[in-house]
């Protein structure tokens, strides 16, 4: 290696170490810690969300009940909810607490200790106009549209910023809420379709119809939805591996026959390919719903948001350029894939996001796999690359609310086909891939649990592996030496003793599994030599040097 060679990985490495070195902010703590005592002192069991919504004025108001478990002893805990929403009240007992606000995070002192073990709830009651998206889903807030005819047409979209960006939670995605009823008052003429089952639609008085939506399962906050419009309803139920699933998709009036065709060709493969790679949909008692939306998508709970104008492809574009990515919707692909990865198994932190993007992302070539065959899953993989990035480590910061790496969803997903190569075992894989969801199921998970569990399951001790692609910007690199007819190689990464098995081969010939280290090691493979040397790069996402 040269100098300017050594030098340039060099700085590599610590701009990588460096790249998440932002200041945190009080405000970014409070909204994303894991470890703050007034967080973790309670587990919050059930939610009631009641709200109105004046689309006219765009102003939101109501309550929410909290019903909590203490985990250990307490008299003040946090809640969060953006301080452009204002707090009217908040009742223990029908008695008011006191509270403070700090930035968007709200501390509310009992009057006396909350012992560890105890079942309580109180109820925080407040009203504002909530952010208005500028650009949903990429920021976070309501979307206030129209229709064809011009009737509202409302959605939320809050991932990454946090659902109390427009009502009242606890807002991180360690602690899920174990069920929850959405009450929602639209304007009479409008429907609101929300999570989970419909329980029972009430006429109000003052010219507003309410619609009680009932969550069997648990939630993540940012999956929690307001849809809103003179939505059309068109229902069918697919037999799963679980018994019949309810589908049921509300639509825009002038979409339904575009609806019809579009979901027909897209839904039901879709459930067929993700039982049969990751087990049963998780949310049978709930349901699943495609929801037209004003914004392009979102992997809501048995209500997923659709906007991809009823076009195969990511708005009629292929990702991927193979041409595979034109012969699906990937908005109902990718989304859907969601339902196991992030909604069933969810992050502790979204400084870990990548169990939900990688794996979705890697979901979509499953489904290519299922539908028309290894070889073009594969290729629909490999075709992502040129999206990929390599500017910051996929891995965010923990603890202030940030994620890492855009590169999460392609990089990502071409690093799990990489884990899949070396296991080298499609049985295997899919008992790991189908063991995730039944291990982790309606849990939170932290990136260790995931690689402990593949590591495990597979036999392989792939740590280093995940460590370089996702807390590293680079990828690593094979480098060869050919010296009087002897072959050695290494690899080049930032992790100490990095190691992973690769394929390589002679031209023509098959492929074989080599196992280098960072120390140079002789290849013994008969044959090889500096002009027929092939190095499965189809498969493996690294850098290759030949000196």
């Amino acid at each position: 290696m040269t100098l300017k060679t050594i030098l340039v990985l060099c700085l590599g490495i610590f701009i990588s170490h460096c790249t998440h070195a932002q200041t945190a902010t009080r405000a970014d703590s409070l909204r994303g810690s894991t470890i703050s005592p007034y967080r973790n002192c309670y587990d919050i069991n059930y939610y009631h969300l009641d709200v109105k919504l004046n689309i006219d004025q765009k102003f939101i108001s109501g309550s929410n009940l909290f019903k909590f478990t203490a985990t250990q002893n307490f008299n003040k805990l946090q809640f969060d909810l953006f301080a452009n929403l204002k707090v009217e009240k908040v009742l223990y007992k029908r008695v008011p607490l006191k509270f403070k606000r700090e930035f968007n995070a709200v501390l509310v002192t009992f009057p006396k200790t909350i012992t560890k073990g105890k079942q309580d709830a109180f109820t925080v009651y407040y009203s504002g106009k909530p952010t208005i998206a500028k650009n949903a889903p990429w920021d976070g807030g309501l979307v206030f549209s129209r229709d064809a005819a011009g009737k509202p047409w409302v959605a939320t979209a809050c991932e990454g910023v946090g659902a109390s960006i427009w009502w009242p939670n606890k807002d991180q995605t360690a602690d899920e809420v174990d069920s929850m009823l959405i009450s929602v008052s639209v304007p009479k003429g409008l429907k609101d379709i929300s999570n989970g089952r419909l329980r029972k639609t009430t006429e109000l008085k003052d010219g507003y119809t309410q619609y009680d939506w009932f969550v069997a399962n648990p939630i993540n906050n940012y999956d929690v939805a307001l849809n809103v419009a003179d939505y059309q309803h068109i229902s069918d139920s697919y037999d799963g591996e679980k018994g019949k699933l309810s589908l049921d998709y509300w639509v825009l009036p002038e979409n339904v026959e575009k609806a019809k065709k579009q979901f027909g060709e897209n839904v039901k493969p879709m459930l067929k390919a993700f039982e049969h790679w990751f087990g049963p949909y998780p949310f049978y008692e709930d349901g699943y719903k495609l929801i037209e939306t004003p914004h392009l998508g979102m992997e809501h709970q048995s209500a997923v948001a659709y906007g991809n104008k009823y076009v195969n492809g990511y708005k009629g574009t292929d990702r991927s350029l193979t041409g595979w990515g034109l012969k699906w919707d990937f908005i109902i692909i990718h989304e859907s894939g969601h339902e196991w990865f992030g909604n069933n198994i969810t992050m502790k932190d979204i400084a870990d996001e990548w169990t939900h993007e990688s794996f979705t992302t890697y979901s979509e070539s499953l489904f290519v796999e299922d539908n028309w065959g290894k070889q073009a899953g594969q290729e629909y993989l490999h075709g992502q690359r040129h999206i990929i990035l390599n500017d910051k480590p996929i891995i965010g910061p923990y603890n202030v609310n940030r994620s890492g790496s855009s590169d999460e969803y392609d990089k990502g997903s071409n690093m799990i086909n990489m884990v899949r190569t070396i296991i080298n075992n499609d049985d295997k894989w899919l008992q790991i891939l189908r063991g995730l969801n039944k291990t982790f199921y309606h849990q939170t998970v932290t990136t260790a649990d995931i690689i402990g569990y593949i590591n495990k399951e597979s036999g392989i001790n792939l740590s280093t592996v995940f460590d370089q692609y996702l807390h590293y910007k680079n990828i690593p690199t094979l480098e060869f030496r050919f010296d009087d007819g002897k072959v050695s190689c290494r690899w080049i990464a930032d992790v100490d003793k990095f190691t992973m098995p690769v394929r390589i081969r002679a031209k023509g010939g098959e492929y074989q599994f080599i196992s280098p280290s960072t120390r140079f090691k002789a290849i013994d493979l008969a044959g090889i030599t500096r002009d027929n040397l092939e190095i499965d790069t189809f498969n493996y996402y690294i850098g290759v040097l030949i000196d």
